[in-house]
């Protein structure tokens, strides 16, 4: 690894860090960033888990600084998701790393768009039954464990819509994150797809950015900050896909 590689992936890192940290898709720019690095595919999936669990608990940390916690509303949603992120951390790494990549090089266009629309509490939303909250919390649970982004766009979009205010539901999704991904490095670890070197320097760029979101999030404001990112992230689309060098 060269030097402006490490300076790209720590920048890259707590710009991510920032982004999660107030509504997620961190990982649609932080896994193209380790490609870029020369990290294969389902490596950079690997080895972007180590710096999300970390930040997660960064993140964290740094809401509770400020007095927001609430675990009792994440209790319900944990079982599911944690079988499914086993499932979907097992499969995922079986394709190739240039399957991963053309995968999450074309998810990477709907997240970006989903991630233009702003979370807003929603005081009536669905009542779903126990049996479809299980059903579809372990499907992100699967999808959250194979492929991480945009996850917690997903998870902040549906938490608003169950009367949560948007703070509530933005440290609830952070704890989920953080429990899959607990679920899911292992299973990368174990199989030997982990870059620690790219790992520690992401981590350290990750875990600065969370704590700086976290409290860019209570304060309010990130339409700035989001806009970059969606701009970088095109750019690094075209790498993923092949598209240049």
């Amino acid at each position: 690894m060269v030097w402006w590689e490490a300076v790209l992936l720590f920048v890259g890192g707590g710009f991510a860090g920032v982004v999660n940290a107030m509504a997620g898709g961190g990982s649609s720019l932080t896994v193209p960033l380790l490609v870029l690095a020369g990290v294969p595919g389902n490596f950079a999936n690997g080895t972007n888990r180590v710096g999300i669990f970390v930040s997660n608990g960064t993140t964290i940390w740094s809401f509770h600084r400020q007095g927001i916690s609430t675990y009792r509303e994440a209790l319900p949603f944990l079982p599911p998701v944690v079988i499914g992120s086993l499932i979907g951390s097992i499969a995922i790494s079986q394709v190739t790393d240039r399957t991963f990549e053309t995968i999450f090089g074309i998810l990477i266009l709907p997240i970006i768009f989903l991630s233009l629309k702003e979370p807003k509490t929603v005081r009536k939303g669905p009542n779903f039954s126990k049996t479809a909250t299980f059903i579809l919390f372990l499907c992100i649970g699967i999808y959250a464990g194979a492929i991480q982004m945009g996850v917690g766009l997903v998870l902040l979009a549906i938490l608003t819509r169950s009367g949560l205010t948007l703070m509530k539901a933005n440290f609830v999704k952070v704890l989920m994150t953080l429990t899959v991904t607990m679920t899911a490095l292992p299973v990368f670890i174990i199989q030997g797809k982990v870059r620690w070197l790219p790992a520690v320097i992401l981590t350290c760029g990750l875990s600065i950015g969370g704590w700086i979101g976290a409290r860019i999030a209570v304060k309010g404001g990130e339409r700035t900050i989001r806009f970059f990112m969606i701009i970088a992230v095109i750019g690094l689309t075209g790498k993923l896909l092949g598209l240049y060098g």
